[in-house]
């Protein structure tokens, strides 16, 4: 009797550690890390933030977004010195996390019976199964512990998968290669930490949609991505729409300053300063034909002018 019960009590640590070694993360546990986001959220539990404020959000500068946060207790969500698969565009979505570690044999035997449990992909890699739940508008952000050579999360065929799903890109922090082929998928592109022809070896999925560290960003999923030449930002979500709200007329009146600059009209001091009431309704008249969809309200625009600069 003694045997079966300390049989039994094995068994039941067993399953106990079994379900505390979930390689992805359950809906639930993902709301718990994102509970101050209030809105819709996507069926693995990520908050859903509207197409409307993400593409607002792109037009933003990286000093922007970093001022924000900073003033929201959030000082260290940027990382910088990335090789960029095509410089000149900036990229924004909703992040998928995975995080990998140094593969070890007993490692190895664990993940792989905790995939099968889960319903993952026994076949190719393991680096495809945080591939295999992407969707559309999801950024792939992965912690390879800035492993380059042997470190090389994906070439060109998965570089097309994860763009078919997509329609965005990855941020490595570790490597890529075929840099060539996937400079030629339009659309497609990569924040790395360098690349390499090699394969990737030695290296084990522990964590999908859980929190990883990525540089020196602790990085949340569900957090919005926000990457171009100068570096790459993680916004929680649940302050994103604010952050856009408050950069917007900012953003919009720098372009505008620009404009009035080459046209030669006024005096830089004029333009630079606090506008006059001319200045002002040339600037109402200007937003009134924006060609671009902005979030401001009329009243958001008086207060705004009404301020000094």
């Amino acid at each position: 009797m003694c045997k079966k019960l300390i049989l039994l009590l094995l068994i039941l640590q067993n399953a106990v550690f079994v379900s505390a070694q979930r390689i992805g993360s359950s809906p639930e546990y993902v709301k718990e890390l994102t509970a101050l986001w209030k809105g819709e959220r996507s069926a693995d539990g990520r908050p859903k933030v509207s197409e409307l404020v993400l593409d607002r959000l792109q037009y933003n500068t990286l000093e922007q977004i970093w001022g924000y946060l900073l003033g929201k207790g959030y000082r260290n969500q940027v990382e910088k010195n990335w090789t960029v698969l095509k410089t000149g565009q900036t990229m924004v979505g909703s992040v998928v996390t995975a995080q990998f570690m140094p593969s070890r044999p007993d490692l190895d035997t664990l993940i792989k019976a905790q995939g099968r449990r889960e319903g993952r992909s026994q076949r190719g890699g393991y680096n495809i199964w945080p591939i295999d739940i992407l969707t559309k508008g999801d950024v792939y952000v992965a912690d390879g512990f800035g492993k380059v050579k042997d470190g090389t999360l994906i070439g060109s065929s998965l570089g097309n998968s994860i763009y078919a799903k997509t329609g965005k890109g990855v941020v490595f922090n570790g490597s890529i290669r075929d840099m060539q082929e996937l400079r030629d998928t339009e659309g497609f592109n990569a924040w790395v930490k360098g690349h390499d022809p090699s394969f990737i070896r030695d290296m084990t999925p522990t964590s999908i949609n859980a929190p990883i560290r990525v540089g020196e960003v602790t990085v949340f999923p569900g957090d919005i991505v926000f990457a171009n030449d100068y570096g790459v930002v993680f916004i929680p979500a649940h302050l994103v729409e604010d952050l856009v709200k408050a950069n917007e007329l900012t953003g919009l009146r720098d372009e505008f300053e620009r404009l009035l600059l080459k046209q030669g009209k006024y005096l830089s001091g004029e333009i630079h300063g606090d506008w006059t009431e001319v200045i002002k309704n040339e600037f109402r008249a200007w937003l009134a034909k924006y060609p671009r969809k902005t979030m401001y309200t009329p009243e958001q625009l008086d207060t705004y002018l009404g301020k000094k600069h």
